[in-house]
Parts: C-alpha cells; structure tokens; sequence
C-alpha cells in the first residue's frame, strides 16, 4: 500500500529515466523527389468498314513493324469482346521522341507504308468511324495525385 502511495505520489518517477527509451535524435525531413510525369498517350477507337477487319489489322501490323525498326514499341491493341460499338482500340504514345523522327520516317519508306494524304485515304478504306483523344497514361491514381500541387 505504501508502495502504492509512493507511485500515486509520483516519488517513484525520479528511476523511470532509466527505464525509458533513448532519445534519438530529431529525423530530418527526406528530400520527397518530385513524381515522374504522366506520358501523353493517343487513344484510337475504329469501328472497321464490313469486311476490313483483317486489311485493318494488317495494316496496323505494318505500322508496328515500322516502329520496331526504328526502336519503338508497337501500338497496344484492344479487340472487341461485349458491350459498346466499336471493333479495335489503339493506344499509343501521342508523339514520337524527336530524336526517333528520322528512323521512323525511313522505316515506314522500308515498309512501304503511305505519308502524308495517301495516309489518309489509306487507313480511311478500313475503317466506317473512329475517334481519338489524347490522355495521360498509364499512371495509376496515387501517382497522378503526386502530380497536382499543394
């Protein structure tokens, strides 16, 4: 009970140094690094002229084959499977790294893919409709949210 007292009292605080952790000292703050920027990626929906869905295709597998010899990945392709109506979905890098310009440029003359409006009316025999849009991605949202300032 005396003992009990002592505690209540707080006469027994003067040994509890002892028995505490060590003070450590105080943290600096890390250097938080600033977030990685989210790329700027084009995202192409084609609904496909009936019966072009293979001539599409193989036209886009040229296109990939052009950016594989000048150093760039292939177009990531979406096929259809339910729901909304569209056949293919494309997604890619919106731009070309200019220092990759030149071997694009030779690799699609290598392939013998068309430029400029011969392009155009190309890839306009395939497809009955299409959109595209520019986005940002892939990211997930707690890396998009590094990016916004406080």
């Amino acid at each position: 009970m005396i003992k009990s007292a002592l505690i209540a009292a707080g006469l027994l605080t003067a040994v509890t140094p002892a028995f505490a952790k060590p003070k450590t000292p105080e943290a600096i703050p890390a250097v938080v690094p600033a977030p990685a920027p989210v790329p700027l990626t084009q995202v192409e929906i084609y609904r496909i002229a009936p019966g072009q869905h293979q001539a599409f295709l193989e036209f886009i597998a040229k296109c990939d084959e052009a950016n594989k010899l000048a150093g760039l990945p292939p177009r990531q392709l979406y096929v259809h499977s339910d729901g909304a109506d569209w056949d293919f979905m494309i997604i890619q890098p919106a731009h070309t790294p200019p220092e990759k310009a030149a071997a694009l440029d030779a690799a699609w003359d290598k392939v013998g893919l068309p430029s400029g409006s011969n392009f155009f009316f190309e890839i306009r025999k395939y497809i009955a409709e299409h959109t595209d849009t520019a986005t940002k991605g892939p990211t997930t949202a707690a890396d998009y949210l590094a990016t916004a300032s406080r």
